[in-house]
Formats: structure tokens, C-alpha cells, sequence
């Protein structure tokens, strides 16, 4: 009979145990990697130890808090860790002597001055069995068997706290096979040929669909307003007056010129009788006396246009009275508007970049702020082909929609999204449309 293998030293065991207890502690990568390169030291009574990473980059050195300096010695390690990620990966640990090993110049001849005798190569691999690390111990002579033995199940425990440290999740390594992937490409071949229909989103507000605009009847400045913002009105109620004090003081002169017009009318008249000159002035005056009689008509109608009177059943429309109190108006400047609130439309200013092909009739969702959850269905009416400004800045299309049916939510001068509906086209063209638009705008082509 063959006698039994000789069981490890406890010391050994314990000093191997609380290695791996140190590397269980360990919070993070950094902190892993300097227990390994100074914490084996009273095992293998090393020179140096070096700890690298998967791609090989040094993450700690014995003795150095921190790897960081770019030290001549350092510098030269950032090659030797490339010529080390080319030694053959086997099962275990790797020892390998400056003498029998086939050295490029720039390795030996930094190994002859900073390097012992040989080193010895400990690959850590994480719990995927994917490489995770590599520890190189310099050493001036192979290490004990035992304690080689004993490391290399240590090497176990440090590669997988490696891999929680640093991976944190599983790495999943599918390949596809080659009738998988022709099956991907088909399918994706036919999602590209699968037909969507074109949409864009834009902001959008709920107006009036036949709005009257009240306008300044004439030149003047507006004393009051008889209305409240978004109050109803009937047929011939007062909305807003302007001020009439000039337009009075204009009625006064009007009326005594006419009458003084009038006495040298009947004075002429009078001298007409037995004087023949005046009776050519009798024309003249006749005609100075029907032009202050205009005058006068002119003057008494613009004062009975100072009220200015709904002329229709309506909602009045406007932000504040207090911004209009005391301004000067022109003719024909816009002051309010008429609307019905029961027949609520929607204008939407659809920007440029997003334009696609829209004809009178395509249907539209309109998302309210007030009403998130739930879309207003509509129909486009008008579309416009020139740009305009928004008061954004933002170059757009402006769109007219009428509303289906009599939405209770649509209340006029709300805001929200609206997305309109074009043609049918590719899925393909629908996702590549914006990007190529940028790169033919980018590119001239």
C-alpha cells in the first residue's frame, strides 16, 4: 500500500485561511489587489509582488500604495506586462527564469536590473472560469510545493471576489450560429419592409373656428371697457368706448363754422339784391357752407362710432382690459375677438424639421396639459405652405383642425400636443427619414 499524501502544516492553513478571509472583507477592486500584493508576503517571502487586471494594465505593486507615478521602472513595466499577456495559459501556475526563458532585449535587459532570478505566474479566473486577473510573484527560486498547492486554491477565492468586485453581473458570451444569424437578418430585412404611417408631434392651442375680429372703429385712445376677459355677449351690447373729448371739441368748432358759414350766406344774399358782385359770391358760399354742413355730418358719425357694440352673440376674447385702458388705437387695430365657445378648433404650428407629407382631411389626436390621459380625435382643414415664426423663434407650418364632435374638455386658449397623421410609407424610411434629412443638409448631397 501506498502511504497516505502529508496533510499541510496548520499554520499553513491558517495563514492561507486568513487570507481568504481578507479578500472577503475586501470592498472594492483596489482595495482586493493591494491585500494580494503585500498580504502573501509571509508565505512565499517574495521580492515583489505585481497584480494586473484582464486587459493586463498594473493595478498594484508591493510596498506602493498606489501605482501611479511614471517612474522609469514603471514605465518599463507597462512593456513587460505586454510581453507577460503572451506566455502560454496553461492549467496552473507558471514559472519562468530569466535563464531559460527566450527574452526580447527591452524585457532582459530591464529584468537584469530590477528582477530576481524568476518569476512565478498565478492567473485568477472570475466564477464564469473567464481570465479576471494575473499576481506575479518575483521570486529567486521556485516556491515550495505545499505552499504552491495552498496558493493556488487561494488563487480561487481571489478570482472570484475579482469578478463580484469588477464585474458585478454575469457576462453572457451567446454566439449565434450562422442559420441564426441569417435568420436575424431576414427578420430584420422584413421589419424594414413593415409598413407604419407617418405621424409628428406639435404644439397646438384650441381657438375659435369662426372668430369675429373687433377692430378700433377709428383713430383715438380707449377710455373703458364694458366687458370681462372670456364674458359672454349678446347682439349690440357696449364692449369698449374710446375717448371722446377731441371728437367733442371737433362737434363745437364744426357747428359754429357751419354757422358762421351760413350768416355769410345770408348776408351775401341779402346785398344780392341791389348789388351785382355779391351775387357771384353766392356760389362760393353756398358751397363753403355745404362743405362745414360734411364736416359736421363727418364728425357727429365718428362720435357715434366711439361705442363700439358687439355685433354678434359671442364669447369676448382677450388677455386684460387693464392693457388696453388709455392706449392710442388705429383704425383697424385688432382689440378682441368674437368667438362661439361651442365650436372650439385647433391650431397647430408644426415645426420644419418635422414636417411630412399632410393633405386636408389627415386625422389628428390632441393631448391637452389639463388632459394628459386622454387624446380629442380632429381632422386637418387648412395647411399652409409658407413658414412663419413662432414667438418661440421656431421656423413652422401653421395647421388648421376641426375638433369631432363638441369635446367639453376643449376649451379655447388651452395648450397642448397634437399628432398628426400622414401617408402610409416603410418603417425604414420612417426611422432613417430625420437622419438622412441631417446628412444631406450637413453634406450638400
Amino acid at each position: 500500500m501506498s502511504e497516505p499524501a502529508a496533510l499541510p502544516h496548520p499554520q499553513l492553513l491558517l495563514a492561507v485561511a486568513a487570507l481568504e478571509e481578507r479578500a472577503r472583507a475586501a470592498d472594492s477592486a483596489a482595495a482586493l489587489a493591494f491585500s494580494i500584493a503585500n498580504d502573501a508576503y509571509p508565505l512565499l517571502g517574495f521580492r515583489q509582488a505585481l497584480v494586473f487586471d484582464a486587459a493586463w494594465s498594473l493595478r498594484a505593486v508591493s510596498g506602493l500604495a498606489l501605482p501611479s507615478e511614471d517612474s522609469p521602472y514603471l514605465v518599463w513595466l507597462r512593456r513587460a506586462a505586454a510581453w507577460l499577456a503572451t506566455l502560454p495559459a496553461g492549467d496552473g501556475p507558471l514559472w519562468v527564469a530569466a535563464a531559460d526563458a527566450d527574452l526580447p532585449a527591452e524585457i532582459a535587459d530591464g529584468w537584469q536590473e530590477w528582477w530576481p532570478a524568476g518569476l512565478w505566474l498565478l492567473r485568477l479566473a472570475d466564477r464564469q472560469r473567464e481570465p479576471a486577473a494575473a499576481v506575479v510573484f518575483l521570486l529567486d527560486a521556485p516556491p515550495d510545493p505545499a505552499i504552491a498547492a495552498q496558493l493556488v486554491r487561494l488563487a480561487g477565492t481571489w478570482g472570484y471576489c475579482w469578478g463580484v468586485l469588477v464585474g458585478g453581473k454575469r457576462r453572457w458570451n451567446w454566439r449565434p450560429s450562422t442559420s441564426g444569424r441569417r435568420l436575424a437578418l431576414v427578420a430584420l430585412a422584413l421589419l424594414c419592409l413593415l409598413p407604419v404611417r407617418q405621424s409628428a408631434l406639435a404644439p397646438a392651442e384650441v381657438i375659435p373656428e369662426e372668430a369675429l375680429i373687433v377692430a378700433a372703429p377709428l383713430d383715438g385712445v380707449i377710455r373703458t371697457f364694458h366687458v370681462r376677459p372670456n364674458q359672454p355677449v349678446r347682439q349690440g351690447e357696449a364692449l369698449f368706448s374710446l375717448d371722446d373729448t377731441t371728437l367733442k371739441s371737433r362737434l363745437d368748432v364744426a357747428a359754429k363754422a357751419v354757422a358762421a358759414a351760413d350768416a355769410e350766406l345770408h348776408a351775401a344774399s341779402q346785398r344780392a339784391y341791389d348789388n351785382a358782385p355779391s351775387r357771384n359770391e353766392i356760389a362760393l358760399l353756398a358751397g363753403r357752407a355745404a362743405e362745414k354742413r360734411a364736416e359736421l355730418a363727418a364728425i357727429r358719425a365718428q362720435l357715434a362710432r366711439v361705442d363700439v357694440p358687439a355685433p354678434r352673440d359671442g364669447v369676448a376674447v382677450f388677455a386684460d382690459a387693464n392693457d388696453w385702458l388709455g392706449r392710442p388705437v388705429a383704425t383697424g387695430e385688432r382689440i378682441l375677438l368674437l368667438a362661439d365657445p361651442t365650436q372650439p378648433a385647433l391650431q397647430i404650428n408644426l415645426p420644419v424639421a418635422d414636417a411630412i407629407a399632410l393633405e386636408v382631411g389627415a386625422p389628428v389626436k390632441l393631448y391637452l396639459t389639463t388632459h394628459p390621459l386622454s387624446a380629442i380625435d380632429g381632422h386637418i382643414t387648412e395647411t399652409s405652405y409658407q413658414a412663419h415664426i413662432t414667438p418661440d423663434g421656431l421656423a413652422a407650418y401653421r395647421l388648421r383642425a376641426a375638433l369631432d364632435g363638441r369635446p367639453d374638455e376643449a376649451r379655447l386658449g388651452l395648450r397642448g400636443t397634437a399628432k398628426v397623421y400622414g401617408g402610409w410609407t416603410l418603417l425604414s424610411y420612417y426611422v432613417l427619414r430625420r437622419p438622412l434629412a441631417a446628412l444631406r443638409e450637413w453634406s450638400g448631397w
